[in-house]
């Protein structure tokens, strides 16, 4: 099974300031790779299809940092549309059917988190969310997201953290009237009908979303 990458690189970075007065926040590096090549590999280990990712602040940077490369762009720099908004725009570009969506500003220290979502997918899924244990996370302000029910599907709240990968349908995208909105939006209809889902991740994961955040990502990969 090979699917589709949409990767979110259109955040403003606004944690991450000063550093991201100059730099988007998905080329920022750590341990000497920018964020946005650590997702791009771990995309590429694991066998994905056609990639796409979005831009909007200082989207001129990412869009050169890419040239040459098999990636798509869907560019918000008029409109920055959060999650759900601008997976809807970039379906053109990813094609029909599920798209693996994954946030960049994170670090994965242990099994690759895409394998695992396509290892684990089934056609009966709306979506397919990748969960960290709250006290396996490293830069986590706050509690959990989600937990699960003995079938594996999503219930708000819970200590279960969703580490900014998932497998996911967009087919309830057109339902949604807004032009701006985040993936929240799709996952509390999903969760009503019964089709989301989570996988545990049985590694490490880190938030960085902060420049303190940088070291913590370094020593975890360093580990």
């Amino acid at each position: 099974m090979s699917l589709p990458l949409m990767i979110f690189a259109a955040g403003k970075g606004t944690r991450m300031a000063p550093l991201t007065d100059v730099t988007p926040k998905p080329l920022i590096e750590v341990g000497g790779q920018t964020l946005l090549d650590r997702a791009l590999a771990l995309g590429q280990q694991a066998g994905v299809g056609r990639v796409a990712l979005n831009i909007h602040h200082l989207g001129d940077q990412i869009r050169d940092h890419v040239s040459g490369r098999n990636i798509v762009i869907s560019d918000e720099s008029d409109l920055l549309l959060e999650t759900g908004g601008g997976l809807r725009k970039a379906l053109p570009l990813l094609g029909p059917g599920p798209v693996i969506t994954m946030n960049p500003d994170v670090v994965w220290h242990g099994p690759n988190p895409i394998r695992a979502l396509m290892d684990n997918w089934r056609e009966d899924m709306e979506a397919l969310l990748m969960l960290v244990p709250l006290d396996h996370t490293h830069g986590r302000q706050g509690g959990g997201d989600f937990s699960l029910d003995p079938a594996g599907r999503l219930i708000r709240r819970g200590d279960l953290v969703y580490g900014g990968a998932q497998i996911v349908r967009p087919d309830r995208l057109a339902g949604v009237a807004e032009d701006v909105f985040s993936l929240n939006r799709l996952w509390d209809l999903m969760i009503a009908a019964g089709g989301a889902h989570g996988l545990i991740y049985p590694g490490e994961w880190c938030d960085v979303g902060r420049p303190d955040c940088i070291a913590l990502a370094e020593s975890l990969l360093d580990a």
